[in-house]
């Protein structure tokens, strides 16, 4: 990468490991206190399991200075998207792909041709919910790009309502809206779902919404840095904490949550049944602030029937796959590839 690249990478994971889940300068902080500054492992020296690429890019993130005040979130949409058009450029150049803008059921909508697909069609499909704490489109393309030229497989990335203007259900009904629109064109089954960091969120609330719809599941669920718990903060939050400050994940996505209960079983799907659920890869990394709330919804799939997998890379930040162009960034991505094309294949076979 030129020096340039590498400015603005670090500026994307800096800003995106900050406000991925948009702790806005307004948002409640929880009661706990803020941990002690030693706890703060981002600040840890880097292991040497981890590329030196990788500690590179990780320790210019720990390091980088932060707006303070941070901005308003009008400013932070303004410069994360125009990262985002940055780096999704360059993974278009890179993997020859074609970004379409669109809309779905009413719903914005971009979609990633892979090279040799010309239009959406009836076939197999990944629906991808992006990342950005509810109030930032941080993922729709870096989230996207790779995954669609990996698997050869067309992906609709939902440009979901926005909170704090639009809090819980608004994200969630533009997603079940743009899922019911694809499911018209082909089978559930031919349908994967995927998301990172607030897109994991999301995307298990759209399965529990389907599940209290008694509607079909789809092929898989990728669910890559998130939690199905609103109520409680996990053990990561508290030493791998978000730069922001030391706030929960229900305290930085207060403007999502709204007024709804946060144990509400769609809003928090692991208070409901999950044993309807698809085969799910669950993705994290120990120095992710929601590598708890990762590893306990797998653990609550699989004590419910669910075929589900967790997969913890070693020493890297939130959400890494999406803003660092490390091996471990390219290793990740084509981890979540083989699952969801694999799962979409075996479904066709199983027709």
């Amino acid at each position: 990468m030129t020096d340039r690249r590498n400015i603005f990478q670090r500026k994307a994971i800096k800003y995106s490991t900050a406000i991925l889940l948009a702790a806005a300068a307004s948002a409640p902080a929880m009661s706990q206190a803020p941990p002690a500054p030693e706890r703060n492992i981002l600040t840890w020296p880097m292991p040497e399991t981890v590329s030196p690429e990788g500690r590179a890019m990780a320790g210019a993130m720990a390091s980088a200075p932060l707006p303070d005040p941070m901005p308003p979130v009008a400013v932070q949409r303004q410069v994360i998207g125009g990262m985002q058009e940055m780096m999704g450029k360059q993974l278009q150049d890179r993997h020859g792909v074609r970004v379409e803008a669109s809309e779905i059921a009413g719903v914005p909508v971009r979609i990633i041709y892979p090279n040799g697909v010309a239009v959406l069609g009836k076939g197999p499909v990944l629906l991808n919910l992006h990342g950005g704490g509810f109030q930032l489109d941080s993922g729709s393309l870096t989230e996207t790009i790779p995954i669609a030229a990996l698997t050869g497989v067309p992906v609709v990335a939902v440009l979901y309502r926005l909170a704090p203007e639009n809090p819980y259900p608004a994200a969630l009904d533009d997603a079940l809206a743009v899922y019911q629109a694809l499911e018209k064109d082909r089978k559930a089954s031919q349908i994967g779902v995927y998301g990172t960091s607030a897109g994991a969120v999301l995307s298990g609330e759209l399965l529990a919404r389907l599940t209290s719809l008694k509607k079909p599941m789809p092929a898989a669920l990728g669910f890559f840095s998130g939690s199905a718990d609103m109520s409680k903060s996990g053990d990561s939050e508290s030493w791998a904490p978000i730069p922001t400050g030391e706030k929960t994940l229900a305290g930085a996505i207060a403007g999502y949550i709204g007024k709804t209960d946060p144990a509400d079983p769609i809003l928090s799907p692991i208070h409901g049944d999950l044993s309807g659920f698809p085969p799910t890869l669950l993705v994290s990394s120990t120095r992710d602030s929601l590598l708890s709330g990762t590893s306990i919804f797998g653990r609550a799939l699989v004590e419910q029937g669910v075929d589900a997998r967790l997969v913890v890379f070693d020493g890297l930040p939130h959400a890494f796959w999406a803003y660092m162009d490390i091996p471990e960034a390219t290793q990740a991505n084509l981890l979540m590839a083989k699952f969801l094309k694999g799962r979409l294949d075996r479904a066709g076979k199983a027709k």
